[in-house]
């Protein structure tokens, strides 16, 4: 192989490695993001929450699941927000 060809090869290997720890460093904030949100709506149900504004609890569905995964915080925001004005998912 040529200089030429080790030279690119090094820079290929360089840029690969910058991308999976820029990649895995996102995953993990997510990750963290999604199971705060699951949390934060296991924690709404369990001390009943909802109940002092005169709300049944959130019910915990595949939808409700899937909207927190996804959303994180931010979901289970959306969803306490929209149960607490009558729109139940």
């Amino acid at each position: 192989m040529s200089m030429l060809g080790s030279i690119v090869l090094i820079l290929v290997v360089l840029v690969l490695i910058v991308v999976v720890y820029l990649v895995l460093r996102n995953i993990v904030k997510l990750l963290i993001n999604s199971v705060l949100g699951l949390l934060i709506l296991f924690i709404t149900n369990y001390f009943h929450l909802m109940g002092y504004f005169g709300k049944p609890d959130i019910p915990i569905s595949w939808l409700t699941v899937i909207v927190c995964a996804l959303g994180g915080i931010i979901g289970a925001a959306l969803l306490i927000l929209l149960n607490l004005l009558g729109i139940p998912i």
